[in-house]
């Protein structure tokens, strides 16, 4: 049987397959522009990881598909059948099943959601929140280091953008985001750094960017500083700083800030005054990351203080549309969540190269307690052994993390490090405490080790570095004695090392005793379903490359090109924006009418009205005027202070627009502002084969500026990488590796490249160089494509794999393509692709040539070089 998460990905799939329909296309434009191709069905992703479009893609299929269904709602539709949707539910016992055939299905979740006592024998109480949720509450899950953060901002940003770009769509227009504690909520920080113009098409993130406010609430506060009623709000809080409860505030930051003489009273009013400025905000979603916080071993108590919150919100917030859940984990002590639409693993991380790789490096000892010394001297010895001279890509070392019970067991095996440092000739300088007890300075020393000149590599730790430390550095930890906590202590510490980072290849690595290795076996299990003995097994699937330039100053490709303006009609005479007030719908309009009972002689009717119809106007939803001014401006590319001008003059000064009235508004700007021609030129262009702005700059050691960018790759597919200093032998003249290594998607591409390398070599005088271009197609990293219109309609980037350029400017442009390619529509022979380079070479005739070699092997022959040598040759 399948769980609802998998079924939703066959469905996600099926619909990506087809575009994304839906009412709103503009969500199918931000879908696809999450990546890019790179090859015939090869797609490179732009920003967000593999994990992160597969919740983003689910996320939206919910929404728009779906239509924001509650999640049991959600489950009686796709399983349908009584028994199927028990099955799936997990509700197989025979007690359950007796039970169903006496009382029938309504009855059992009556029962589920009102008996504590059939819960409790059961094991239901994550089936029972699912069951009495009166909103959409979804979980996605996704392992550490799949970037749960920046899913949040993505989700929440495309949100916004669709509520820009449609005001009648029901989108979210305000984002509560809470988390447990406040080392969560540091975490949280990131959301203000997410590249979000990496995530929305540019006309989309621009309205974005103009609307999006930000704000992290602060100690002592008694109120958020949002206005009340407005949109497009993030704020971020913790769940102390939100939910209904007394907070605590020391009594030195109540000060003069309230009038209160009750102390209690105080904390009250800090708490209810933050709750009504966030149930002001309309078209409201809540964010909680790490939610099995919500669930947990106290979930009684945790949940009712979270869901207080929400079930507030709900009430009062004027259309809370949803609630998102994010964390590491599907289950709640071996109970699956019932609430989870995605589950991404730590196996699919690891394979993904998302996290560190530790198969085969799972380290357990068996030793006493009072040979603890002994465990941590070999622990730092192995250590050093192997990883002493590991580094980032960026510099750092790599460190250890050893974690203790208690603060008296790190200080009695301190010394035992600090020894073994010195017998592997370390100083122990690079020893880090972070406990309860640590002072500023060691504080602040922990906040900066992802700092590459830090030279602290051995940290210890009691009570610190779990969840929510971000360390990509830490290459091992290692438990020292038997951890006697709860909360999956043992878990979240002997993960921290699995973080990755592009560029790495190098394994983590866990120590353990044999009592935290059983420890850790269950909590695995119990929290990710996996075992340690899959987490020993897994590999890496793929692996990441860092791609470097070589050559940053290229000369540009020179073509001349059709250029498409479109511009004003200047025939038409262009009068300032002047809109009317449109009459208010009829859909949204209340009238009333009085009849009296009378006899008439032209009907059998005797109800007669008297006096005319009244129409009665009612609430309706509005926008302030910038906003409506934001959405209107950016439609209809015209000025957004004109627009809000007109708007304040037809609503007065509090410009407060009806929504019903945006469609009339528009129309009255298209109609003003149509008068547009599409002209055609020729014109030359000067192409950028290579934009160094595009890439990741950095200084290396010896302060050297370099471009660079991550690919990730298949492993099975690592022989088609090649670097230029493997050619250096027989490439003489330094040809090609304008970046490397290149990534060619096909044998036949690294076999042509590798044979035209032998020619020009022996070629040299007249030939500039060669480049190859099909692995580079970014935008935002070379000019060189063309666009084409694929079968749909869309428009397509399309970008050749060769350019082999003469001194005297002249080009030959080449494609590489299985035989079993020639007749197809897009990439044959007269496809789609191959009609726009030729119209290219069309154009620039004295300029361009354009050969395509369509291959039924694993190589290019030397017969199917013929054109290409002789171009290099002059004939």
């Amino acid at each position: 049987m399948k769980n609802l998460d998998q079924l939703l990905a066959e469905l996600v799939q099926q619909w990506r397959e087809a575009d994304y329909p839906c009412d709103y296309p503009a969500i199918a434009e931000i879908l696809e522009y999450q990546e890019h191709f790179i090859a015939p069905g090869v797609k490179l992703a732009r920003y967000l990881r593999k994990p992160q479009i597969r919740a983003l893609e689910t996320y939206w299929y919910l929404r728009l598909v779906a239509k924001t269904p509650r999640i049991f709602d959600l489950y009686q539709k796709l399983f349908p059948k009584p028994r199927e949707l028990r099955e799936t539910l997990g509700l197989t016992s025979d007690a359950i099943r007796d039970y169903v055939e006496d009382n029938g299905p309504d009855a059992l979740w009556e029962r589920i959601k009102t008996d504590d006592q059939f819960v409790s024998d059961l094991n239901l109480e994550s089936l029972r929140e699912t069951l009495t949720l009166d909103y959409p509450s979804y979980i996605l899950a996704l392992a550490m280091g799949a970037g749960k953060t920046i899913l949040i901002g993505a989700i929440i940003a495309t949100e916004f953008a669709m509520a820009l770009d449609s005001s009648q769509g029901g989108f979210v227009e305000n984002a509560l985001v809470f988390a447990p504690g406040k080392t969560i909520i540091e975490s949280l920080r990131e959301l203000a750094e997410v590249r979000y113009d990496q995530i929305l098409p540019p006309l989309l993130y621009k309205s974005f960017a103009a609307s999006v406010k930000l704000t992290f609430t602060r100690d002592g506060e008694k109120d958020i500083p949002v206005i009340r009623g407005s949109s497009f709000n993030i704020v971020v809080t913790n769940t102390e700083k939100i939910r209904i409860q007394k907070e605590t505030i020391r009594k030195s930051d109540i000060g003069n800030l309230f009038s209160l003489t009750n102390e209690d009273e105080a904390r009250s009013e800090v708490a209810n005054l933050r709750l009504q400025a966030i149930a002001s905000l309309p078209h409201l979603a809540v964010f909680s990351d790490e939610a099995h916080h919500t669930y947990g071993q106290t979930m009684g108590k945790d949940l009712k203080k979270v869901r207080q919150t929400v079930d507030y919100l709900h009430q009062t917030s004027p259309n809370l549309i949803c609630v998102v859940n994010t964390t590491g984990t599907p289950y709640f002590e071996r109970q699956p969540l019932r609430d989870v639409v995605i589950w991404y693993g730590l196996s699919e991380g690891i394979a993904d190269n998302i996290l560190k790789d530790v198969a085969g490096n799972i380290q357990a000892y068996d030793f006493d307690d009072d040979k603890a010394n002994k465990f941590v001297a070999e622990v730092v010895t192995d250590f050093f052994r192997d990883y002493a001279d590991v580094k980032l890509p960026d510099g750092s070392p790599a460190k250890l993390a050893l974690y203790f019970p208690q603060t008296d067991d790190l200080e009695e095996l301190r010394p035992a490090v600090e020894a073994a440092l010195v017998s592997v000739g370390q100083s122990p300088d690079i020893v880090l405490r972070n406990t309860s007890e640590s002072s500023q300075q060691e504080i602040d020393a922990f906040n900066r080790l992802n700092d590459p000149t830090s030279h602290y590599r051995v940290i210890l730790l009691v009570n610190k570095g779990t969840e929510g430390w971000n360390c990509p550095s830490l290459f091992a930890c290692a438990l020292a004695r038997k951890l006697r906590t709860s909360n999956n202590f043992v878990l979240q510490a002997s993960t921290r090392c699995l973080r990755q980072v592009p560029g790495n290849t190098e394994s983590a690595r866990i120590y353990l005793s044999m009592d935290n290795r059983a420890i850790l076996d269950r909590q695995l299990q119990e929290t990710y379903g996996e075992s340690i003995k899959d987490l020993d097994q897994i590999g890496h699937e793929t692996a990441i490359a860092t791609l470097t330039l070589r050559k940053i100053d290229l000369p540009p490709l020179n073509v001349i090109q059709i250029i498409r303006t479109v511009e004003r009609d200047a025939s038409v005479q262009s009068d300032p924006l002047k809109l009317e007030k449109p009459q208010t719908s009829a859909q949204n309009t209340l009238t009333r009418a009085t009849f009296t009972i009378a006899e008439q002689q032209a009907t059998y009717r005797v109800l007669q009205q008297l006096g005319e119809t009244v129409a009665l106007q009612g609430s309706e939803d509005t926008l302030d005027a910038y906003t409506a001014a934001v959405q209107l401006a950016s439609t209809y590319r015209v000025d957004v202070w004109a627009v809000r001008e007109q708007l304040i003059r037809l609503y007065g000064q509090s410009g407060e627009v009806p929504t019903t009235h945006l469609d009339d508004l528009a129309r009255q700007i298209e109609d003003q502002t149509r008068h547009y021609i599409v002209t055609e030129e020729q014109v030359e262009v000067a192409l950028a084969l290579v934009k160094p702005d595009g890439f990741n700059k950095g200084v290396t050691g010896e302060g050297v500026e370099v471009y660079t960018a991550e690919i990730v790759y298949p492993k099975d597919r690592e022989s088609l990488l090649l670097s230029w200093d493997k050619l250096l032998p027989r490439n003489s003249h330094g040809f090609g590796f304008h970046y490397t290594p290149y990534n060619f998607d096909s044998n036949p591409e690294l076999s042509f490249f590798e044979q035209m390398l032998n020619q020009l070599n022996l070629k040299s005088a007249e030939i500039e160089d060669i480049y190859f271009t099909g692995a580079l197609t970014d935008p935002a990293k070379t000019d060189f494509y063309v666009e084409y219109k694929d079968d749909k309609g869309k428009w397509r980037r399309y970008t050749p794999d060769f350019i082999i350029r003469k001194k005297n400017g002249k080009c030959l442009i080449v494609e590489i393509k299985a035989e079993n390619r020639k007749d197809d529509p897009i990439d044959g022979q007269v496809g789609r692709k191959a009609m726009a380079i030729r119209k290219w070479a069309e154009l620039n005739p004295d300029r361009i040539k354009y050969e395509m070699i369509f291959t039924p092997a694993d190589v290019v022959t030397t017969d199917q070089m013929t054109a290409a040598r002789r171009f290099v040759e002059g004939e």
